[in-house]
This record gives structure tokens, C-alpha cells and sequence, in this order.
């Protein structure tokens, strides 16, 4: 009896006889010869149907295949470095076909669709090619992440989903009703990893994050997944330092794991080979000096507008793309205005308009992927800046609490996994990096 494989696997049985499991993908052909090129969720695989070497009754049911129609193929893998496929390079001779279903005619074809159509298709969408790479490679991308932070001493710790008050900003909550309490949908987890560090020294967290932001751009979801590393005992160089040791470890694995994936989206993996350390580090005041030179020196009346920046602003899209277009590899920017940035982040000693806090950026435009900062540590400070952010001091008391008991000095990120999937698929809108993008008017399917 053959052996049942995925097609991912499929240079390991050249010269055996193979079952493999999926659906069709395409279909060409004519006379006594069907090129079926068959998806198992795992890769592509070109399967040949000869009619000479399979039953009448076989034959006919290949030609009979509509797309996305269910299967089962048995036949002999043999090397053809002109077969397509995911990997290329093998095909499988047909000896035995056994149809599943027989799919309806299916709403998505090769010709172009527009971007709500495949939106409200996406459940169907999901099975094309690029999507299907992107979501591989996302895969690959969380699965690095947790495996670096693991080996590394971080102890992956669960945060609220639901919380009594904001994390970050108060203009971007989800309000939920919670037992007839207002109560809200986390826009971070950071608050309660801080918290946690004190029990365990370096943790993080992992999961969906919710912000009720009213934008559309292609960077931003309303629902999107972060991982949160929380380190005590850390100061800001020290993040920088773990930052770019993280961020490199999770690209090399996808360069070394998914490099199928990345030749089907046409990714330019010589930009993502230049990720390693050091990555250059930059202050925000030097940050807004090189955007205003760049203002300076164009023509382009509609681009010295877009790059229009005073001190104290925070970066929007085309700031941070201007910027990451000067570097060939990820870039830090710190020291932001304490006024842009969060209340619970350390300001600069002997200058409190600037805090300890640093984005990494992107190269290609792609725009920050991580945020960070050192936090307060001080209860003083820290119940100053609270009262300042105009919160009800009573639903930090517990926060304030960590600076009572054995406080320490203490730092942490966050990394958006649809951003960093994004870059490094080089793929131009964040809803593809994730299966079912939620956004200021998508909540369908």
C-alpha cells in the first residue's frame, strides 16, 4: 500500500509510489495527457495523468476535475526540474485517482478580483497561493518567536483580555459591558507583565490586542496579535541589545524554513539577509533632523507636505517610511517626547520632555515593528504621571503597588506579529498577514 505523504516531503520519495491528500489547484491539458496541480496545505504538487497508465474510468474523472474539487492521487514521484510547484523540481505519475466532491464552481479564478470581493470571500481566499505563503510564513514567524524567547529564560505568562482600565491610550478602547461594569478590551498586557517580572524575573505574554483606532491606512488593525517581553533589572541599551538578537533569530528562520514561500511571493530575500546586528540607532531629535533635511531638499510639493514635522509630534507612515529608507537593515529611534508617548515611561534624567523609550523600524517603508520603553519605577513619579492621564488613580492601585514592594528598574516591548509578517513577506497591506483581518469596516466572515 503506498505511503499517505504531504508534499512538502515529497523530494524524500523520488522513485516511490505515494498516496498524497488535497484539492486542485489548476488544471491544463489536452488528448491523452491532464496536468493536475494538486494543494495539500503543505505544498503544491504537479500530478500527471496519462491515459495510458491509468484506468478509462480514472482518465475521465481528471478531466471531469473543476477547481478546488477534493481528491485523492496515488502515483510514482519522479524528479523534473521543470515541475512546478511547492517545491518545485518533482512530479507524481498517476496511476490510481479517486474523487472526493466535485466542487461547485468557484468564485475566485485566476482573473482579477477586487479587494472587497476577495475580503468577503476570504474563508475561499485563504486557499490561493500568496495567501497561503503569507500564512505559512506567519506561522514560522510565532513559532520563532516563542522558540528564542523559551530558550532564553522568558517564561510565557497569560494576560487579561478583559481589563478595568486603558494600558495605552484612552481614545482607542473597546468598551464592553462587563456584568453591568464598564470594562474594556486589551489594548496590551504589559501592565500585569510588570507585575509578573517580579515574580519571575523575565516574562512575556502572547495574544490578541484591540484598538478602536478610526483608520484605514494598511498598517492598522483593530484586532491584531503582539508578543510582550517584560525584563527586570533591564535598562534601555539592554532592550535594544535583546531586540536585535530577537528579531534577527526570528528572520534567519523564516530565510532558513520557508524559503519556498518566499520565492512564490517574489520576496527580495537580499533585503532580509542584511538583518543582523548591530542595527543603527538613532535619537528622535536626529530622527526629525534627517526628515526635515529630506523636506528640505525635495520638489515634490505633496511629499514636503506628508514629511511636515515639529518637535514633540510622533511619527506617522510617511515619517517612519522616510526614515527606514536611509538604512538597509532595521534602525532604533529613542528618546521620544514624553508627551507622544505612554504615562508609565521613564523620562530622561536631567531632561523629563524626552523618555527612555525606543521603536524599532522596518526597512522598505514597512514602519515600526516594536515599541518599548523603560518603565517608572518610582511610586511617586509613577502616581503623578497617572493623575496627569486623567484616570482614576483608584484602578492603578494595584500597579502602584509594584513600586512599594521591592521595586526595580525594569523594561519592555511589544512586536506586532502582522507588521513583522508583513515586512518580511514584503506583502503591502496587513490584512493578508493574518486569516481573518478585523478592521474599521470588516468584521465579516
Amino acid at each position: 500500500m503506498a505511503e499517505v505523504i504531504q508534499i512538502e516531503n515529497i523530494g524524500q520519495y523520488e522513485g516511490q509510489e505515494v498516496t498524497i491528500r488535497g484539492w486542485l489547484y489548476l488544471k491544463t491539458g489536452k488528448g491523452k495527457l491532464q496536468f493536475l496541480r494538486v494543494r495539500d496545505g503543505t505544498g503544491i504538487a504537479q500530478c500527471v495523468v496519462f491515459r495510458g497508465e491509468v484506468s478509462d474510468e480514472d482518465f475521465e474523472a481528471a478531466r471531469e476535475l473543476s477547481q478546488e474539487s477534493s481528491l485523492i492521487i496515488t502515483g510514482t514521484v519522479r524528479r523534473d526540474d521543470r515541475a512546478p510547484g511547492v517545491p518545485g523540481g518533482y512530479e507524481i505519475g498517476v496511476s490510481h485517482l479517486e474523487v472526493v466532491q466535485i466542487a461547485e464552481p468557484y468564485p475566485i479564478t485566476p482573473k482579477e478580483h477586487g479587494v472587497e470581493f476577495l475580503m468577503d470571500h476570504r474563508h475561499l481566499w485563504l486557499r490561493s497561493s500568496r495567501q497561503w505563503a503569507t500564512l505559512r510564513i506567519r506561522a514560522t514567524v510565532i513559532k520563532a518567536i516563542r522558540d528564542w524567547l523559551d530558550d532564553h529564560g522568558y517564561l510565557n505568562l497569560d494576560t487579561p483580555i478583559i481589563t478595568p482600565t486603558a494600558g495605552e491610550n484612552t481614545t482607542t478602547l473597546f468598551e464592553v459591558n462587563y456584568f453591568d461594569e464598564p470594562a474594556y478590551l486589551a489594548q496590551t498586557g504589559q501592565l500585569y507583565n510588570e507585575a509578573n517580572i517580579m515574580a519571575f524575573g523575565r516574562v512575556y505574554c502572547f495574544g490578541p490586542t484591540f484598538r478602536a483606532e478610526k483608520s484605514k491606512p494598511r498598517r492598522h488593525l483593530t484586532e491584531f496579535w503582539m508578543v510582550e517581553p517584560e525584563m527586570a533589572f533591564f535598562t534601555l541599551e539592554d532592550l535594544m541589545d535583546m531586540e536585535e538578537q530577537f528579531v534577527t533569530y526570528i528572520v534567519r528562520t523564516v530565510l532558513e524554513k520557508r524559503r519556498p514561500e518566499l520565492e512564490l511571493l517574489e520576496r527580495d530575500v537580499s533585503a532580509l539577509e542584511r538583518v543582523e546586528p548591530p542595527f543603527p540607532r538613532i535619537s528622535y531629535d536626529e530622527a526629525v533632523e534627517r526628515i526635515e533635511r529630506t523636506r528640505e531638499q525635495t520638489d515634490d510639493p505633496e511629499l514636503k507636505e506628508l514629511l511636515r514635522i515639529e518637535w514633540g509630534d510622533d511619527f506617522g507612515s510617511p515619517h517612519e517610511t522616510e526614515l527606514t529608507r536611509q538604512f538597509d537593515k532595521p534602525v532604533f529611534v529613542y528618546h521620544f517626547p514624553t508627551a507622544a508617548k505612554a504615562f508609565y515611561m521613564t523620562p530622561v534624567e536631567g531632561r523629563p520632555e524626552v523618555c527612555r523609550s525606543v521603536d524599532l523600524l522596518a526597512p522598505e517603508g514597512y514602519g515600526e515593528i516594536t515599541g518599548g520603553s523603560e518603565r517608572i519605577w518610582d511610586v511617586d513619579l509613577l502616581q503623578r504621571r497617572i493623575e496627569e492621564f486623567g484616570v482614576d488613580p483608584a484602578a492603578y492601585r494595584w500597579y502602584l503597588d509594584l513600586r512599594r514592594y521591592g521595586s526595580v528598574p525594569h523594561a519592555g516591548f511589544g512586536l506586532g506579529v502582522e507588521r513583522t509578517v508583513a515586512w518580511i513577506c514584503g506583502t503591502k497591506h496587513i490584512r493578508e498577514t493574518i486569516p481573518f483581518p478585523r478592521t474599521l469596516r470588516r468584521m465579516y466572515p
